[in-house]
């Protein structure tokens, strides 16, 4: 599939903008012209976490599935879970189009989307309609860029989808809504985190964990106060990382200069660096979930190594295509096989101290 998709289907997408690719891709999956993925149910790759059963630790990241249209179509590609969102209480347009650049010799992306979502209700309806269906698929919740209330609108996201996800992402990492990262500093971590939690804990029914997602852009002494900070909260686990403001290592000669967040291929290093070290922090028993550059099976097995109970993915399928998660859990499964080992969660933090003792990329 990836070496048709590469061949064929990717010059038929890179002709169109990529934000109308993207929009085809989604009518795509709805429609079900992409084939679903046997399922390879290896017991050796899953993985609890926060109380929950995954069929794999690789996921499908927030940011594609804006507004929980296809969650059960990526989970038949082969993911072990995904995660929709971002989703703010009301809708909003995001930012001025357009707003995603490709880097293609980086196999990268910049987006400056700016949480474009339809809002929580038509995404709570589309939830409801899924909710009989098997799968963990997470919600990740944002604040509205205009909201005098940010901590509200985190808050509000709980209350609508606790009976519908089946975890949490409060997403405060977003360098595309102008304050949002402020959210990182001590204080107002202290107050969201107090009050999102809180308001999931009043909840009725099954608890829902909740994880808190991080930039990749913060410095030794961020990740103290971070480390610290949650620490003092009943919070079930972080996800590392979002896009990054750094321009650094690029090929790239086209838009590069361009506003917003670079996921893909050269976010792998910094985002690897900072699970480390984040690890090394929080001790082994808080849950980590790797996100960057993760574009091979190769690729995620470093992640679990530095630290990472599970891993995300986006932007590599948009250049790799639809099979690519299929490709990647057969790989997971060879490479166990061949290395003798009979869970991939054996493999977490093998490496985590070297990759801690590395520098973050100025």
């Amino acid at each position: 599939m990836s070496g048709l998709f590469q061949s064929i289907g990717r010059k038929v997408l890179f002709s169109f903008d990529p934000e109308d690719a993207h929009g085809l891709s989604i009518k795509a999956l709805k429609t079900g012209l992409v084939p679903a993925c046997t399922p390879q149910n290896d017991p050796a790759l899953r993985v609890t976490v926060a109380g929950l059963s995954f069929p794999n630790p690789l996921g499908m990241a927030a940011g594609y599935d804006k507004n929980a249209e296809v969650p059960d179509a990526l989970l038949n590609l082969g993911f072990g879970f995904a995660e929709v969102g971002t989703l703010t209480p009301l809708a909003q347009s995001g930012n001025p189009k357009p707003r995603i650049f490709r880097l293609v010799e980086d196999n990268a992306v910049i987006n400056r989307l700016g949480f474009n979502n339809e809002g929580h209700e038509p995404a709570f309806r589309r939830l409801t309609h899924r909710r009989s269906h098997a799968g963990i698929v997470g919600v990740n919740i944002g604040a509205n860029k205009d909201s005098t209330d940010r901590v509200a609108d985190y808050v509000a996201g709980i209350r609508k989808f606790h009976s519908l996800a089946s975890y949490f992402t409060v997403n405060i990492s977003s360098p595309n809504t102008p304050g949002l990262r402020d959210l990182q500093a001590r204080d107002s971590l202290k107050e969201l985190l107090g009050k999102v939690l809180e308001a999931r804990e009043v909840q009725a029914g099954v608890r829902r964990p909740v994880f808190l997602k991080i930039a990749p852009d913060l410095h030794e002494a961020n990740l103290d106060e971070i480390a610290a900070e949650i620490a003092l909260h009943p919070l079930d686990g972080l996800i590392i990382s979002n896009t990054t403001l750094s321009r650094s290592g690029l090929k790239s000669t086209r838009n590069t200069n361009e506003a917003g967040g670079l996921s893909g291929v050269p976010l792998f290093e910094r985002s690897t660096i900072v699970l480390a070290k984040m690890r090394q922090r929080v001790g082994p028993e808080l849950p980590l979930i790797g996100v960057g550059g993760i574009d091979s099976a190769a690729a995620a097995i470093t992640k679990i190594r530095a630290g990472a109970d599970l891993v995300q993915l986006y932007t590599s399928m948009i250049y790799r295509g639809p099979g690519l998660a299929g490709e990647i859990v057969k790989g997971l499964s060879a490479a166990l096989k061949r290395d003798g080992v009979t869970t991939i969660a054996a493999l977490r933090d093998c490496d985590m101290a070297s990759w801690a003792g590395r520098a973050i990329p100025a």
